[in-house]
């Protein structure tokens, strides 16, 4: 009986095939999803990287250019001065200070074109074949866009400083820094060049559906509270000119841009 009962038993493991180990798989290991993205990633950190390094050395050339024209920008930008006073300055280094600051606006505006390519050679790797065609017109219309920023800014400038001056009485005499004077016009200067790109940014994102023109026309009364929010917010000085210039172009760019993705069909 026992040796019937150890044959019985015995006969399980016999019958049972012993499984085979799954053969190796051929071909290359893939690569883990996430290991993958992390290296598109390091990828694109390194354009971004060589982008702002070309960004920097045109900025950074052009602005030896303002510098060696110093003084001729400096007596251009001290005209619409309603005074044939002189700028002062109290420290001892403010005079080169200044001199470089406006260089380095004076650099950022004569290297934009540079500046709008490289952003460009960016974002156009990721975009299709037809939205290239779409948004490649624009890429001198910013530039084109910049330039009149900066021709406003400047014809509003005596007015924006007249209106300030205004507030001087026989007690209250006005003794102009130069530091002081040049930050607001740089300020100005870079404010309305860089406002004047919004239209290219909606269009931008109306290609990708982000926004419609439906949705613009239903968001304008925010949009006008947001637009004179941020032009009182963004103009130096706190004169009504300014920030009133500011929020009228705003505003007039924000309605043509309605009308221009609406002729697209979006």
């Amino acid at each position: 009986m026992a040796d019937a009962d150890a044959v019985r038993d015995g006969l399980p493991a016999r019958l049972t095939p012993e499984r085979a180990p799954d053969p190796a798989p051929s071909g290359p290991t893939p690569t883990p999803a996430a290991e993958t993205s992390e290296m598109t990633l390091v990828g694109h950190l390194t354009e971004l990287r060589g982008r702002l390094i070309r960004v920097v050395l045109a900025v950074a050339i052009a602005s030896s250019v303002g510098f060696l024209f110093g003084d001729q920008i400096i007596a251009f930008l001290k005209a619409p001065i309603p005074s044939n006073e002189p700028l002062y300055f109290t420290g001892l280094g403010d005079a080169f200070v200044i001199r470089m600051k406006i260089a380095i606006v004076v650099g950022i505006i004569i290297a934009m074109p540079v500046i709008l390519y490289q952003v460009w050679a960016f974002v156009a790797p990721g975009l299709t074949d037809s939205e290239k065609r779409l948004v490649r017109p624009w890429i001198p219309l910013a530039l084109v866009f910049f330039a009149i920023g900066t021709v406003i800014a400047y014809v509003i400038l005596p007015y924006a400083a007249g209106f300030l001056l205004g507030f001087s009485t026989a007690d209250l005499q006005p003794l102009i820094t130069a530091g002081a004077y040049f930050d607001f016009v740089t300020t100005l200067f870079l404010a309305f060049g860089l406002i004047m790109e919004f239209p290219i940014l909606l269009f931008g994102l109306s290609r990708v559906g982000i926004v419609t023109s439906e949705r613009l026309v239903r968001s304008r009364r925010m949009a006008i509270l947001g637009i004179a929010i941020f032009a009182t917010a963004i103009t130096p000085g706190g004169d009504l000119v300014s920030p009133t210039v500011l929020g009228l172009t705003m505003y007039v760019l924000f309605e043509g841009t309605i009308f221009f993705i609406r002729r697209t069909g979006k």
